[in-house]
């Protein structure tokens, strides 16, 4: 088996990789995966990228930092109340967080997430966006493909 890094949202993970022959006889075994596991490592890696420590950030969010660090090892099941509380400490969006959580979930349940919109729904409402708008999108495309 050899290691190779995968990076999810910038966060670099490491997965074991071996011949293709080991996968045809072995079937697939999916990883039980925990929910407070997921989000805790998302915050810490949140906290970790701003350079933050525990103590900071347990200050901002007014949550001790004992219980922080219970949540961000997945010891410990937080209230929507305290993860907003935490976001708003960190400077993230609660949706923003809870995207990556769901992104690492996905990929742990072996689920291809598209980063488009189908363009059967983006069909349905092609109609409704202002031509301002994709006009805008237009020339931002344009001047990052030069």
């Amino acid at each position: 088996m050899v290691r190779q890094p995968v990076s999810v949202n910038g966060v670099v993970r490491w997965r074991d990789v071996g011949l293709a022959d080991d996968a045809q006889r072995k079937p697939k075994e999916r990883k039980m995966v925990v929910l407070r596991h997921e989000i805790g490592d998302v915050l810490r890696d949140v906290r970790q990228r701003q350079g933050r420590t525990l103590r900071e950030v347990s200050h901002s969010a007014r949550v001790s930092l004992g219980y922080l660090s219970e949540v961000e090892r997945g010891q410990k099941e937080a209230s929507s109340e305290l993860l907003s509380s935490i976001c708003s400490a960190l400077d993230v969006p609660l949706s923003s967080m809870l995207r990556e959580v769901s992104d690492r979930l996905a990929e742990a349940e072996g689920v291809s997430v598209p980063d488009t919109v189908p363009q059967e729904f983006s069909r349905e409402f092609e109609n409704n966006i202002p031509d301002d708008l994709t006009e805008n999108f237009r020339r931002g495309l344009a001047a990052t493909n030069r």
